[in-house]
């Protein structure tokens, strides 16, 4: 796989409406690709409702965080961009055995990570920011890991934005607040983990 071949600049996404809509995004990053690998089946690339309703909410609670609109959609953008490729790696068969056995490590790690977010979200006076980025951090070591034989430097650095904004503990300290703009956000979030669980997505 010519993972170079998957890169996608910045200037390649038309421009984001007014409105933001994840799903909107993500179909524009799968478009971006399948031009550049029209041979490679990844029609059902696309991220689910659900999943979709969580980076929505994300997005709005990150950009209320940051107060800074274009750096919020390059978080999303970066979020989708590497799920989509690993997601691409993964699908054709690229990971070697070692590999896979990351995956099902990052899989129980991200596992952990999302029932842990819901636990302090519906058990009052529970919230540890710490634990919550260290298990954060974690997901971000083992993403590193096991995409270090196939995609640029570029990709890393866009793993390493993603996480160094949802896992920063005064973020999540901002995110789990009792401010009720944020808890409503927050709630929203944690529904969506829960649904994803139930399905066993996550």
């Amino acid at each position: 796989m010519d993972t170079d071949s998957g890169e996608l600049s910045e200037g390649e996404f038309s421009p984001v409406p007014e409105i933001f809509n994840s799903k909107s995004l993500a179909l524009q990053a799968q478009k971006k690709i399948l031009s550049k690998m029209a041979t490679m089946a990844v029609a059902n690339m696309l991220i689910d409702d659900t999943s979709s309703e969580i980076l929505d909410e994300l997005y709005k609670v990150s950009r209320e965080y940051t107060k800074n609109k274009k750096e919020t959609i390059k978080i999303i953008k970066n979020v989708i961009k590497i799920a989509l490729k690993i997601g691409i790696l993964y699908r054709n068969h690229h990971f070697s055995p070692e590999e896979l056995e990351t995956v099902e490590k990052f899989k129980k790690k991200m596992n952990q990570s999302a029932m842990t977010a819901v636990s302090f979200y519906e058990v009052d006076y529970t919230f540890d920011r710490n634990i919550l980025s260290e298990l954060l951090n974690e997901c971000k070591d083992l993403l590193h890991e096991l995409v270090e034989h196939h995609l640029t430097a570029k990709s890393h650095r866009r793993i390493d934005h993603v996480f160094d904004h949802f896992a920063d503990a005064e973020f999540l300290s901002v995110l789990y607040s009792p401010c009720e703009e944020y808890r409503l956000y927050l709630k929203k979030i944690c529904e969506g983990i829960t649904k994803l669980l139930d399905e066993g997505i996550l």
